[in-house]
C-alpha cells in the first residue's frame, strides 16, 4: 500500500493557525477622538460661530471707546472698561452667557448624534471596533472641547482688544483690592474654566436630544428653546424652590473668583450642578442609543 502524500496530511501547525486566525487590528485609543474634534473645528459652521463670538468683545470695546465721554448712562461695568482695557473680556463674557454661548453651544452638541444619523455614517463608525459608549463619549468630549474654544477665544480677544482701545493697569477686584495684570491673567482664565464648566450640563442635555432624532436642526432647537426657558425661570420668584436644580441658575456666579482671596464656593456648588445634568443626561442618551437601531 502506497504512503499518503505529505501534502494531503492535515496539520496542527501553531503557525498555519495563527496565520488563519489573526486577530483584528486594535483601533488606536484615542484616533476616535482625534477624528471627532478634527471634525468639530474643520467645519465652516464651527468657524463662523467662533467668529461670532469673537465679535462680542470687540463689539463691546469699540462701542464704549466710541461713547467715552457721552453721559447718557449705562451699566457701571461699561464704564470700568474705560479706566482699564482688562474688563473688556469680563464684560463680554458677562453679556455672551446669557444667549450667545447657549446659542453657539446647542448648535454643537445637538448636531452631535443627530448629525451623524442624517448622513448615515453611524452605522460605519459601529462596524469599526468603536462601541456605541465610546462613541457617546467622544461625542461628548467634541461638545466640550468646543466650549473651551469659546469662551477661551472671548477671553482672549477681550483682553487683545481692551489692550488696543484702552489703558491696562491693575486692576480693581469685587473685594476693593487692586491686582496686577498677570494676576488678573490667571483669574481670567479661572473665568474662562467656569463658564465651559457651565455649559457642561447643556452639552449633556444637547447629545441626549441628538439621539432622539436624526434631524439635526430638531435637536438644536430644543437645546437651545430649553437653554432659555431654564433661565426665564430662574428669573420668576414664584419657583425659589426651583432654582437651585435648575442648569442655568450658577450660570452668572463667577464673582468669588474676583474677590482677593479667591473663594471657590460658587465653582463647587456649579461644578456638583453640572455633574449632575451631565450624569443624568449622559444615563439617558447612553440608554436611548444603545437601543436605537442605527441599521435602519
Amino acid at each position: 500500500m502506497s504512503q499518503p502524500d505529505a501534502a494531503t496530511v492535515p496539520t496542527d501547525d501553531p503557525q498555519t493557525h495563527d496565520v488563519r486566525a489573526s486577530p483584528r487590528p486594535r483601533q488606536r485609543p484615542f484616533a476616535l477622538l482625534g477624528s471627532e474634534l478634527a471634525l468639530v473645528f474643520r467645519r465652516r459652521r464651527t468657524w463662523a460661530m467662533l467668529g461670532a463670538l469673537a465679535l462680542v468683545p470687540i463689539l463691546i470695546a469699540v462701542a464704549v471707546r466710541l461713547t467715552t465721554g457721552d453721559d447718557s448712562g449705562g451699566p457701571a461695568f461699561l464704564g470700568d472698561i474705560t479706566n482699564n482695557g482688562l474688563f473688556v473680556a469680563f464684560t463680554a463674557l458677562t453679556v455672551s452667557i446669557p444667549l450667545f454661548l447657549p446659542l453657539t453651544v446647542g448648535v454643537v452638541a445637538g448636531d452631535t448624534v443627530a448629525g451623524e444619523a442624517s448622513h448615515g455614517t453611524i452605522r460605519y463608525l459601529l462596524v469599526a471596533p468603536t462601541g456605541r459608549v465610546r462613541f457617546i463619549l467622544v461625542k461628548y468630549a467634541g461638545a466640550v472641547a468646543f466650549c473651551l474654544a469659546a469662551t477661551l477665544l472671548i477671553v482672549l480677544v477681550g483682553a487683545a482688544i481692551g489692550a488696543v482701545l484702552f489703558p491696562i493697569g491693575p486692576v480693581t477686584l469685587l473685594s476693593g483690592t487692586q491686582v496686577d495684570g498677570w494676576s488678573y491673567a490667571g483669574r481670567a482664565v479661572l473665568l474662562a474654566l467656569y463658564v465651559t464648566l457651565s455649559m457642561l450640563g447643556l452639552s449633556a442635555i444637547g447629545l441626549f436630544a441628538s439621539t432622539l432624532t436624526s434631524v439635526p436642526v430638531g435637536a438644536m432647537a430644543a437645546t437651545v428653546v430649553l437653554a432659555g426657558a431654564s433661565q426665564v425661570l430662574d428669573q420668576l420668584p414664584q419657583l425659589d424652590w426651583l432654582h437651585p436644580y435648575l442648569f442655568s441658575h450658577q450660570w452668572l456666579g463667577f464673582g468669588d473668583l474676583l474677590r482677593d482671596p479667591i473663594a471657590f464656593d460658587s465653582f463647587g456648588s456649579n461644578a456638583v450642578l453640572q455633574l449632575g445634568y451631565v450624569v443624568v443626561f449622559g444615563a439617558l442618551a447612553y440608554s436611548r442609543f444603545t437601543t436605537k437601531d442605527v441599521l435602519s
